[in-house]
């Protein structure tokens, strides 16, 4: 189950590594998952506007829902970081100076840049605290110096980099006025740092403007310019071949590693992802983070917990990226850096998880939750809520006109479930679909 962690802040451990405890921060694609990444003990979230933001696909926020979105998370204590990362063309420029002046009126706790002429039209806005995205491409402490001399707080470092690199950018360069942010979940790209042209060109959508088609998900053949037609596979597989999908990161069990090196803040990967997928990944990574504080051993005895976890939302493969060594490791690599199983998917483009997210309690009185439905369930249904860690057998429901029914079918219906305990808003209700164990020594 995932208890219902909500420790937050910046106090100090009292093991061996004597440094600040790293901040928590979630996607937030809409209002909704920006409310579930609280609600499940995010420090921060990244969210985007209706411009200037590299997640063109997702709902995002026009600066009314901006206001909205700061006010509810500062009332929560929780930071807002804006992202106005594209690689901007002359256009794009228009109407910059009063977009990032509103983000900064309406308290948006710093924006996230990644393009230099962004850049200084943001150093332009007083007060507004700026984060250099990782499309900036920052491998060295060099550049972070650079970025911090020109007024930069913090630098999201890029995904290429391992923990003994980022140790020592943080040496270099990490004070009380600025840090380090580092992914620790999520979808890698296969281009470095994510700066991509394959979309542009195959597809005719500019990954660097927020339109990417992620055609290095795609299925690809081999053609030999005297043989037209004739499809020849890349990977020798009777399923075929995905030669440039990377699988997911997941770094849950090497907190210690992350916190070793200095980083300030862990990045969760997902504006476009489900609210089931933030409510699980804030949730794990919180507690591990947390657990880790609180008893070095406590965090060891739970780290295949973690891992278990996060495996029940929709994910690929997982491994653990450059950061071991600056090789790209799987999950099921050994302590010497040994790889046992490519860092690659070669079989397939789809997700898997080991758990079905089937809806969102609104509300709870007298015995009965009020569930919004996401995926079918149906009386008989063997269902777990996840913040409480309550699990149940479904015997009674009802639909909105008050009917008693037998299944829910229909998607966003609110549906009002007999529940055996009392629950609170923002728990979600998921069915176990299979197993996945992994074991504690990776």
């Amino acid at each position: 189950m995932l208890e219902n962690y909500t420790s937050k802040g910046t106090d100090f451990c009292s093991c061996n590594y004597k440094t600040q405890k790293p901040e928590i921060l979630s996607p937030a694609g809409d209002f909704e998952k920006l409310q579930v990444a609280i609600s499940y003990g995010a420090d921060a979230v990244y969210i985007g506007g209706k411009q200037f933001s590299l997640r063109a696909n997702t709902k995002n926020f026009d600066m009314e829902d901006l206001q909205r979105a700061i006010d509810y998370a500062h009332s929560n204590n929780v930071k807002v970081y804006v992202a106005a990362n594209i690689f901007a063309h002359n256009q794009d420029l228009d109407g910059l100076p009063e977009y990032l002046q509103s983000l900064k009126n309406i308290g948006a706790d710093a924006v996230i840049v990644a393009d230099l002429g962004i850049f200084d039209v943001a150093r332009q806005v007083q007060g507004l605290e700026i984060h250099i995205s990782t499309q900036a491409n920052v491998t060295n402490y060099q550049s972070a110096k650079l970025y911090k001399s020109l007024g930069a707080k913090r630098v999201i470092l890029a995904r290429e980099l391992s923990f003994a690199e980022i140790r020592k950018i943080n040496d270099e360069v990490s004070d009380g006025s600025f840090q380090t942010e580092v992914f620790a979940h999520g979808a890698m790209c296969v281009s470095y740092s994510g700066r991509c042209l394959l979309s542009s060109y195959m597809a005719g959508r500019d990954s660097n403007q927020g339109d990417c088609a992620q055609p290095c998900r795609w299925k690809y053949n081999l053609v030999e310019e005297l043989r037209p037609g004739e499809y020849l596979p890349v990977y020798e597989n009777e399923r075929g071949t995905y030669i440039m999908n990377s699988k997911d990161m997941c770094l849950a069990q090497h907190i210690p590693e992350l916190v070793a090196c200095g980083a300030g803040s862990l990045k969760i990967e997902g504006r476009m992802k489900s609210a089931y997928y933030v409510a699980v990944t804030t949730g794990i990574y919180r507690q591990a983070v947390d657990d880790f504080f609180a008893d070095p051993k406590l965090y060891e005895s739970k780290k295949a917990y973690y891992v278990n976890e996060l495996q029940k939302t929709s994910h690929r493969e997982y491994f653990t990226g450059f950061y071991i060594d600056g090789a790209l490791t799987n999950l099921t690599q050994s302590r010497d850096g040994q790889l046992n199983v490519p860092a690659q998917t070669y079989h397939t483009n789809t997700y898997t998880s080991t758990c079905e997210f089937l809806g969102l309690v609104t509300d709870y009185s007298n015995g009965y939750a009020i569930i919004e439905q996401r995926n079918k369930f149906s009386v008989g249904d063997q269902v777990e809520f996840i913040k409480s860690g309550h699990k149940q057998t479904i015997t009674e429901m009802y639909n909105e006109k008050g009917q008693l029914i037998e299944s829910a079918p229909h998607a966003q219906e609110k549906i009002r479930v007999k529940v055996d305990i009392q629950l609170t808003r923002f728990d979600i209700m998921r069915k176990v679909l299979f197993t996945n164990e992994i074991c504690n020594n990776l």
